[in-house]
């Protein structure tokens, strides 16, 4: 049973725009692995004409031979059925010499199987547009999911078919007003479930087998069996060959090490010799570079970006020897300072944007004070300063964390003459009518819960 499809419409809107325009189009669609981009390509398919070709790791002369079937098929023609092409440059002419008579798709998925058996494949397609694909009915859809190779070949200015591409879409994954659309589990768990594997649909989809966080993480993760068991070994052999250094790196990250000296030397490597493999790590969306808001970049740390690779490396990775022996008791587990650094991630990113649009979101550190959240908006010279309790508070604690995040707030350079809000985001605070009535903003659950629910479906502008 396919399951239902949510949400893309940004994406699907780029694509029905690109397939309504004149001429040929050559899009390169691509984003890490299960992110949906067959499901994606599949629903804009539907209603249309055209070649879906599903790439294989096999010898290059089966990949143009699977191509060359299924354009033949598609365009009725015993010929070129018939032709011993041994080349893509031969199967591209063919194309371009017996175009379709009307917009029609041709859709390779894992483009990047090509590119590496042959990566003539790329230039072949470049003289082909040049020589007419470019004026035709084609609509020609490149998917690659290795990003490595796609970024490196497909995309850079040294590609063959840079400045040929008439759009390039990167897909990411779902923000949590869609993820939870997968889950059955209730808003609390859903959120839990979301810290944990991100908004990746495919991982989604395995959740939404469970109705609670605790059965999925137990069965799923902490499980020689689960799903996401093995899945970090598989992610990162696709795009790195020296595996032991980047998984030292995020094993480094997450148990605290963020700074680039704490890393280079949990890594047993020179601090200059880390960068490379920190950029290609930030370019494929596993880790992130981050600076204090208002504060120096000198003090810059890196995050595991990716919410699986974060929580497995935290916590799964130091556990497997117990789970492989079967000692291993998820009830024994302590993950709450886990939900509480995600929580306040959650609040800056996604949070923040819908309740202080147009404002600059972010975190303040300097010198082991910090300041969980900071919203600033200068053209209407308005600051918000926040704290982020992941639980439930009493009226006397939040007043508490409130007044000393009025004392951290000054420690703030800031330009003189904006108006400053306070802010509490936790799960539940006790007695929150006073607390509103003193002019503090407070957001528990419940108000989450509330905001999500009166989130708008993305509309092109």
């Amino acid at each position: 049973m396919i399951s239902p499809f949510i949400d893309r419409d940004e994406e699907r809107f780029v694509l029905e725009e690109e397939w309504s325009s004149d001429g040929g189009r050559l899009i390169v669609l691509y984003g890490r692995r299960r992110l949906g981009k067959t499901r994606l390509l599949f629903e804009f398919s539907k209603g249309k004409k055209g070649i879906m070709y599903f790439s294989e790791e096999t010898p290059v002369r089966q990949q143009i031979k699977g191509l060359q079937e299924e354009c033949a098929r598609f365009l009725n023609d015993s010929l070129l059925s018939d032709l011993k092409i041994e080349s893509w440059s031969q199967l591209f002419s063919y194309l371009v010499k017996n175009p379709p008579s009307e917009r029609s798709y041709l859709i390779i998925d894992e483009f990047t199987y090509l590119i590496k058996a042959d990566k003539s494949v790329l230039s072949a397609l470049q003289k082909a547009w040049d020589n007419g694909l470019s004026d035709s009915k084609w609509c020609i859809i490149l998917s690659g999911s290795i990003l490595g190779l796609m970024s490196e070949l497909a995309l850079s200015y040294t590609s063959p078919i840079y400045g040929r591409r008439t759009r390039d879409i990167l897909l990411e994954e779902l923000p949590f007003c869609h993820a939870k659309d997968f889950l059955r589990q209730n808003f609390e768990d859903s959120m839990k479930t979301y810290f944990t594997i991100g908004g990746v649909p495919e991982y989604l989809q395995k959740a939404s087998e469970y109705d609670t966080f605790d059965e999925f993480a137990k069965k799923e993760l902490f499980s020689k069996y689960g799903y996401f068991y093995r899945e970090p070994y598989f992610l990162l052999s696709q795009e790195f060959r020296e595996l032991k250094i980047y998984q030292g790196i995020l094993r480094a990250i997450a148990n605290g090490r963020t700074k680039p000296s704490e890393i280079a030397s949990h890594c047993g490597i020179e601090t200059r010799s880390l960068y490379p493999y920190l950029e290609g790590m930030i370019r494929l969306g596993f880790v992130e570079k981050e600076s204090p808001l208002l504060g120096s970049s000198r003090n810059s740390i890196y995050n595991i970006k990716d919410h699986m690779l974060g929580f497995w490396y935290r916590y799964v990775y130091p556990e497997k020897g117990r789970i492989e022996t079967g000692s291993f008791r998820y009830e024994d587990c302590i993950l709450s300072q886990y939900f509480g650094a995600q929580f306040e991630k959650f609040i800056r990113y996604e949070i923040a944007p819908l309740i202080f649009p147009g404002y600059d979101t972010g975190r303040w550190w300097h010198k082991g004070e910090e300041i969980d959240f900071i919203a600033i908006n200068k053209s209407s010279k308005k600051i918000v300063f926040g704290e982020c309790k992941y639980g439930a508070k009493s009226a006397r604690d939040a007043k508490r964390i409130l007044e000393k995040l009025k004392t951290k707030s000054g420690l703030v350079h800031a330009e003189d003459g904006y108006e400053i809000k306070y802010a509490l985001f936790a799960g539940k605070v006790n007695d929150k009518e006073s607390l509103l009535k003193e002019g503090y903003l407070i957001y528990d659950l419940d108000e989450l819960k509330r905001i999500f629910k009166d989130t708008n479906i993305w509309e092109p502008n």
